[in-house]
């Protein structure tokens, strides 16, 4: 399968390229600066492009299989556009060029249960404080998860809780937010890429939690 990774150069986007690499897929890896890429394969061809430039999305995405967007931004309180601008971008890409599998890294986050502070009471009042600085990057992805949901496109968005580490754990899946938890890069990047070329839930939204709650 041809695939292309956006945000390819981030921690979590160069283990979707190398994974999807060992399981014998092309990449066409996007990144801001692809000098600073530091996967070199012959099935990875490295692409400049920015998500919030229509014209050089449009031109990454034709003639591939399937989109995967792993697009991320520091925490910060300040308004933040990257997720819908690039999003929109995506989407009316792919939607003209009949490319119909998009993958969406967004963040548990989002749900209301986690939000609320609902969890071991010892851990809320730093969690709070980390919620309080993503502010502007979720309330980003809300707006980049409305524009996928409202999609023709056989989509799936992917809700990890707080990202931590590289390895890969027994990791579960699951429909609904668990407070507290936390993902490994190396599950999220293992779920993005099943859930792009083998037994992806389209149309749904799905949380990921690794097994020995990191």
């Amino acid at each position: 399968m041809k695939l292309v990774v956006f945000g390819a150069n981030g921690a979590t986007g160069r283990l979707v390229v190398a994974m999807a690499v060992t399981a014998g897929h092309s990449v066409t890896a996007i990144a801001r600066r692809p000098r600073e890429f530091p996967f070199h394969d012959r099935d990875v061809q490295v692409a400049e492009a920015d998500v919030r430039d229509a014209e050089a999305v449009d031109w990454v995405v034709a003639g591939h299989d399937a989109v995967v967007s792993v697009v991320g931004v520091p925490p910060t309180r300040r308004p933040v556009t990257v997720y819908s601008e690039g999003a929109a971008n995506i989407v009316t890409s792919m939607t003209g060029h009949g490319t119909r599998r998009l993958v969406c890294v967004s963040s548990a986050g989002l749900d209301p249960a986690v939000r609320s502070g609902r969890a071991l009471s010892r851990r809320e009042a730093r969690r709070r404080v980390f919620q309080a600085r993503m502010r502007g990057v979720h309330r980003d992805m809300g707006r980049m998860e409305d524009i996928v949901r409202g999609s023709a496109l056989d989509w799936t968005l992917v809700r990890p809780g707080r990202l931590c580490g590289a390895g890969l754990t027994d990791y579960r899946t699951s429909s609904h937010a668990l407070p507290g938890a936390r993902t490994s890069r190396g599950d999220l990047a293992h779920l993005l890429l099943r859930q792009t070329v083998r037994d992806g839930q389209t149309r749904k939204t799905v949380y990921v939690f690794s097994g020995d709650r990191l």
